[in-house]
């Protein structure tokens, strides 16, 4: 599929997500076979005023491409500025527009998905941000509480003259709860001739498959799914291409993604800005007995014994449960 002129080999996106898809964990996923990688979303005001710590956010490596750098804000001038800004700062392949996420900080600043009732203001920043970089420019949102407000906006989305679209069927109130409705997805495609990434309860082969037969959608983006487990980005590519599950070590698996995760952190200089502990937490999750090892973590903030207790979880814990701990995206 092409997203403007910038061509992506594949259909399975990583999601942006915060605190989570920093350089390293999206160098793992890229390594499994995601085929857009997305930044942690990043705020267009921090932008502006050079914050330190949003600094690293935007980083990337030319293995990386293609890769995108999300934006939120609430102002029209503030977000096209700092789309010029991270443009040339880190040469993104596409600037995604932040109008999905549902977190309260957001949504009290009118950020996120709060602009979704605002469409003017959708339209205008969407414009505003085309009209001032060179590189695509895409929208992720949420649905609205009903099938005509969400088609007008995603209208409004492509007429403004974004390239893509990315659909996570909850509302803004379901915050991550319940069910993801794909339906709107697959509505939006109809109506749309830009891509549409279908996005939310994408968790395995089977799921993935079930939602891209339903919508007609383009691409799939995984979020939630993938924390603590890259490697879902071959199992489910494996699932597309041939209809059966993928057999592997599940366990030894987590341990091999989490040691290469350790190396990208530390050859990318990223050690400082991560919680290398709730990090090496979330690879533990959806394994029998891993609330034992979670609280040896805890319990430690050496390096060396962190990596030595998740390589204990191929010694020491029972077989993989059958369900993940992480549900939707």
């Amino acid at each position: 599929m092409k997203i403007g002129n910038i061509k992506v080999d594949g259909k399975l996106f990583l999601a942006p997500m915060a605190d989570v898809t920093n350089l390293a964990f999206r160098m793992l996923c890229k390594k499994h076979g995601a085929a857009l990688t997305y930044s942690e979303m990043i705020s267009a005001d921090a932008v502006l005023r050079g914050n330190v710590r949003t600094a690293y956010l935007g980083l990337s490596c030319e293995e990386e491409k293609p890769f995108a750098i999300q934006l939120f804000g609430n102002s029209v001038d503030t977000i096209s500025t700092a789309a010029m800004i991270v443009e040339e700062k880190y040469s993104p392949d596409v600037i995604d527009l932040n109008f999905g996420c549902p977190a309260n900080v957001l949504v009290k600043d009118g950020s996120g998905s709060a602009l979704l009732d605002f469409p003017k203001k959708v339209y205008d920043i969407v414009s505003d941000v085309c009209k001032k970089v060179d590189v695509p420019v895409t929208a992720k949102v949420r649905v609205l509480n009903n099938m005509k407000k969400t088609l007008d906006i995603a209208r409004i989305i492509e007429e403004a003259g974004a390239c893509a679209i990315t659909v996570h069927g909850r509302t803004q109130a379901q915050q991550y709860a319940g069910k993801a409705e794909h339906e709107y997805a697959r509505m939006i495609k109809k109506e749309l001739s830009i891509p549409v990434i279908a996005n939310g309860d994408i968790v395995d082969g089977l799921s993935a498959k079930q939602v891209l037969h339903h919508t007609g959608c383009e691409a799939l983006m995984i979020g939630r799914a993938a924390i603590g487990d890259p490697h879902i980005f071959t199992e489910i590519a494996h699932f597309l291409h041939t209809g059966e599950q993928l057999h592997t070590d599940e366990r030894a698996q987590r341990v091999a993604d989490f040691k290469e995760y350790m190396r990208l952190l530390e050859l990318y200089g990223l050690e400082a800005y991560v919680d290398i502990r709730m990090h090496a937490q979330w690879f533990t999750r959806g394994i029998k007995g891993g609330r034992h090892i979670r609280q040896g973590i805890s319990s430690t903030r050496e390096k060396r014994s962190i990596i030595q207790l998740i390589e204990s979880m191929c010694e020491q814990l029972p077989d993989m449960a059958t369900n993940n701990d992480f549900h939707g995206n």
